[in-house]
């Protein structure tokens, strides 16, 4: 069975909308920025802080590659992960790709909801205009976020919706 891979910027439901998929399918869900942490030994926001974004993203790239020598797996990507053109050449070749987008505003909202709960603040987006960064992050992102297999707008989606689209493009007739 190929692989499921979830796409698209910080806080477009890629985690949430993974763990569903995994319950309905029974497919183990591998969130790659986990196994980051983990190989890493400290948070994501720690790497940035200590090493830099490029430590960060030579990391994330080792373990895409890594990922991606197995099947049967729904995978859950860093944001910016699908803008290395090294990732997205393995995930297009090891799976069907979704991306999930998300308006600017509606991302703010997410992590301001994500910061008040106590989750951590994002690296990217440290500084005076988080909404200005998510936008312009965006902008960047757009191509390669539009080479995905498939694009699922979440804006006006519970994730439970969205992984019923998940679920009905990979199996259109229900199975």
């Amino acid at each position: 069975m190929a692989n499921i891979i979830l796409v698209g910027f910080m806080a477009s439901g890629k985690s949430h909308v993974g763990q569903i998929l995994s319950q309905r399918t029974g497919m183990p869900l591998v969130d790659a920025d986990s196994v980051i942490v983990e190989r890493a030994g400290k948070s994501i926001e720690q790497i940035f802080a200590d090493d830099g974004e490029a430590a960060f993203r030579s990391l994330e790239r080792q373990v895409i590659a890594e990922l991606f020598g197995q099947s049967g797996q729904i995978i859950s990507a860093g944001g910016g992960a699908f803008v290395d053109p090294d990732n997205r050449r393995e995930m297009l070749e090891g799976g069907t790709v979704f991306c999930l987008q998300a308006r600017p505003e509606t991302i703010y909202h997410r992590l301001k909801a994500d910061d008040e709960s106590g989750q951590a603040v994002r690296p990217l987006l440290a500084g005076p205009d988080p909404l200005g960064r998510i936008r312009e992050l965006l902008a960047q992102r757009a191509q390669a976020y539009g080479q995905a297999h498939h694009c699922i707008d979440t804006d006006e989606l519970t994730p439970e919706d969205v992984a019923e689209r998940v679920r009905a493009v990979l199996c259109p007739e229900g199975g």
